[in-house]
């Protein structure tokens, strides 16, 4: 790592520490030639391969502007948009691989939006997995009403009829 100070490309790391929930390093250097001290940040660059074969970093931006406009006049909190966001990076990165292809960040928004919003969840859908008739709605209609069928009555949540 080079020195801001002086420009030697010599230092030695004194201390290390996760950063940004365990995503990023947070090391402070001492540089061997001027003996002055700097902090610097290491995080693993998280790329996504998009289906025409440009690769662009991971924005959790870009998720939450993504699912903001499947939930546009639904009743959902912008803070749930942000944690849903988290939680497709968290996904993503559990892949252990540096680039992702959409597809999978895709299905990683799919499974928590479900159960954000159903309504949100079948626009999403229906964009995403290209639908093509009303056969492909009703389809995924039945799942959804599948699934809600199968919860406990005791979670206390509330969904909307679908």
């Amino acid at each position: 790592m080079r020195c801001p100070f002086c420009r030697n490309d010599d230092s030695r790391v004194v201390d290390s520490r996760e950063a940004d929930e365990g995503q990023a390093i947070r090391r402070r250097r001492s540089c061997t030639a001027c003996g002055k001290r700097f902090t610097t940040v290491e995080e693993a660059v998280l790329a996504v391969v998009k289906r025409s074969g440009v690769t662009e970093p991971f924005s959790r931006d870009k998720v939450v502007r993504g699912v903001a406009r499947a939930c546009q006049g639904r009743p959902v909190d912008p803070d749930a948009l942000a944690l849903l966001a988290h939680q497709v990076e968290e996904t993503v990165r559990a892949s252990g691989t540096a680039e992702v292809p959409s597809h999978e960040v895709g299905m990683a928004i799919l499974g928590p939006l479900r159960e954000l919003d159903a309504v949100a969840y079948l626009r999403f859908a229906s964009v995403y997995r290209n639908f093509s008739c009303v056969a492909d709605f009703e389809a995924e209609i039945a799942d959804l009403r599948g699934r809600l069928a199968a919860e406990p009555e005791d979670q206390g949540t509330e969904h909307e009829s679908v």
